[in-house]
């Protein structure tokens, strides 16, 4: 699974969801998607405008984690 983790990058830059939307171009609704990790699917250039934003790697927003596996 990967989890999107923008809270941090944000705190370290100190900005605000709002602002990076408004830096990004896209919507608070949108970014609020991604941010909880309910999206499905992200642009390869939404990825580069918050990496930009946030002068930060995709690695530092996006982190791989296994799946608990669940015994049957």
């Amino acid at each position: 699974m990967i989890r999107v983790d923008l809270d941090v990058m944000l705190a370290r830059r100190k900005m605000s969801m709002t602002t990076l939307a408004e830096k990004v171009g896209i919507t608070m609704a949108n970014l609020s998607i991604l941010k909880n990790g309910k999206a499905k699917a992200v642009r390869f250039s939404t990825l580069e405008a918050i990496c930009r934003t946030l002068n930060c790697q995709v690695g530092d927003i996006l982190i791989y984690e296994e799946e608990p596996h669940v015994n049957s």
